[in-house]
């Protein structure tokens, strides 16, 4: 039936129970992707091939082929093998390889006669692939494991011989698979015979394995005899360890209380410094604007009284003009008047002079009988005309002086505005000054606050990084101090019978004590003055005495583990002179003898 490209088993038709005689089952290379529920119902089955088709599970009842001996599903899809694949007792050969499956079921160790498992190492994940690739064996002693079973070899049970199917229905490659399983056999009876060899030979290393398991159990009851011995003291001193360690946890809590108040107190007073630092940096920011304030409205008085003497000076010089317009109007009204006067002088004098000249016929030769009145006319006229021009005279002389006086006090004003001027600029040059200075003496000032109100801040700023890491970092040392505390007070009750039980297997055994006990003290004496005390478990091991030791070479003591070669030398020469020291004192035994040559070559200063 194989290679015909099957989709199923059993027609629909067709039962199952048509196929129940048949011994040999051969299907590989087919397009089969199940197979039947039923087909435990093949209780006579012993060979089933199913190698290349599509199969992505075996049926629960495959585990009732009772007689089946191969099973062959290589090349399929499964993921994983049932659970009552366990209950094939008779299975011999099982190939799953070329299919996902990745993990075991434990009940493969219930198969005693398995003798070949093919599966994909590299695959696997349950059992590891090293324990795969060791083989079926391995497979097998690791599943028996697992399920806390003994693990014996298939060889111990037996099958009959795969036979042929008496109904005639052999098919092609059936008998070179049961002449294969023939040839198995036989080299399996072989392979049986030298189990029984090896059975014999692993029956005579577990008897010597049981003495030695006496052995032990016997020490394992002194140690335990020795560990309840040592139990009431080892309790005796854990109380008084968990006695001091608790004092000695209280003073530590007390003094990290102690710290950490002192740590409060000196954090507190320093931000109690820097509150008042910060608060004199604030005092000292408002006296600066403050200062500010007072520069500026300095600087608007200086702008307002140069606005005011500018104003002032404008003024002065505009009624400077004022006075002089209106004094030189009033010169020339003076003298425009003195005009008139004169030219008023001038036509009386004119007439009073015209009419002399009129009456000068009356000097011809005779008497005019009115010249006598009008000479006193004349002396009248004349009298008024010099009064007259004496009066013009001296008004001249008034405006004269006048101007002059006028002159003199213009020139007096102009000293005394350009005096007022100059003062005014000497003034304004001194208060020009005067600001300039204190404006630069306020820069200076304003620097220099500022230059050390910022090294302040960059201080204070320092001082409070400082405080503050400070402060973490104690906060974190005491964090860390109180948890391994508590880990230490919490774990020391558990860990400390392992740690007891731990050097108590630390320690030697009791053979080996024995042994040393029973070495000669000169010998480890010896030993330990040449610093090689770890060879006195060799020594003691070996049975080894100082006669034993004076008669052996170098290659001797490096057979048995000595390996330094100054150490060998050293050794031997050391025993050799031991013992001849000996034979020089008699009646002494071997021993005693020994401890006194020993004690007399210690004495004996080396050259």
């Amino acid at each position: 039936m194989h290679t015909n490209n099957l989709t199923s088993l059993v027609p629909k038709s067709c039962s199952l129970m048509s196929l129940v005689t048949v011994k040999v089952l051969d299907l590989h290379d087919n397009q089969l992707a199940s197979l039947p529920a039923d087909v435990g119902q093949l209780a006579s089955l012993q060979v089933l091939n199913l190698e290349r088709n599509l199969l992505k599970c075996l049926p629960q009842s495959i585990g009732d082929l009772a007689q089946l001996q191969m099973l062959n599903v290589k090349g399929n899809k499964l993921k994983d093998l049932p659970v009552t694949v366990s209950s094939l007792r008779s299975l011999r050969t099982l190939d799953i390889s070329g299919n996902m499956v990745v993990e075991l079921p434990r009940g493969l160790a219930h198969i005693r006669t398995l003798e070949t498992l093919t599966l994909d190492t590299s695959s696997m994940t349950y059992p590891s692939p090293d324990i795969c690739s060791a083989g079926t064996e391995s497979i097998q002693q690791f599943l028996c494991k697992e399920c806390g079973i003994a693990y014996y070899p298939p060889a111990q049970y037996p099958l009959p011989a795969l036979e042929s199917d008496g109904g005639g229905t052999s098919v092609d490659g059936v008998d070179r698979a049961v002449h294969k399983y023939l040839e198995e056999e036989d080299a399996w009876q072989n392979k049986f015979l030298d189990y029984e060899k090896r059975k014999e030979q692993k029956m005579q290393e577990k008897l010597e394995f049981e003495r030695r398991l006496n052995m032990g159990q016997r020490e394992h009851a002194l140690l335990v005899q020795q560990l309840n011995s040592q139990k009431d003291e080892i309790l005796q001193t854990v109380r008084e360890d968990q006695m001091r360690l608790e004092e000695g946890l209280t003073k530590h809590q007390r003094y990290l209380e102690e710290e950490r108040l002192k740590l409060l107190q000196q954090l507190k007073q320093a931000e109690q410094g820097i509150a008042s630092r910060i608060q004199k940096l604030l005092e000292d920011n408002q006296r600066r604007k403050q200062s500010a304030d007072i520069l500026k409205s300095l600087e608007n008085e200086r702008i307002r009284m140069e606005q005011l003497m500018a104003i002032t000076q404008e003024e002065t010089e505009q009624l400077r003009r004022k006075e002089v317009a209106a004094a030189m109007q009033q010169m020339l009204a003076e003298s425009y008047k003195n005009k008139l006067i004169q030219m008023t002088n001038e036509s009386r004098r004119q007439d009073l002079v015209n009419q002399a000249c009129s009456s000068s016929f009356f000097s011809a030769g005779q008497p005019c009988p009115i010249a006598q009145p009008w000479g006193s006319v004349l002396l009248k006229v004349r009298g008024g005309l010099q009064t007259e021009h004496s009066r013009c005279v001296m008004e001249n002389m008034n405006i004269e002086m006048q101007k002059a006086a006028f002159e003199a006090l213009q020139v007096k004003k102009d000293l005394t505005h350009r005096q007022i001027r100059n003062q005014i600029k000497l003034i304004e040059t001194e208060l020009l000054q005067l600001t300039q200075l204190e404006l630069k003496r306020q820069e200076l000032d304003t620097e220099t606050l500022q230059g050390v109100i910022t090294e302040q801040r960059q201080a204070l700023g320092y001082l409070l990084q400082q405080l503050l890491k400070e402060k973490k970092q104690r906060e974190e040392e005491l964090q860390q101090i109180l948890l391994e505390m508590e880990a230490k007070s919490e774990t020391h009750r558990e860990n400390y019978w392992l740690i007891q039980y731990q050097r108590l297997l630390n320690q030697k055994p009791l053979s080996l004590k024995v042994q040393e006990e029973g070495l000669e003290r000169p010998l480890v004496t010896l030993l330990t003055e040449l610093c090689a005390e770890q060879y006195v478990p060799i020594f003691a091991h070996h049975r080894v005495s100082l006669r034993a030791l004076s008669t052996m070479s170098a290659s001797d003591l490096e057979k048995i583990g000595v390996a330094e070669a100054g150490l060998q030398r050293a050794i031997l020469q050391r025993a050799q002179e031991i013992l001849a020291v000996a034979k020089t004192i008699p009646g002494t035994t071997s021993s005693c003898l020994a401890s006194r040559c020993l004690l007399h070559l210690q004495q004996v200063p080396e050259p």
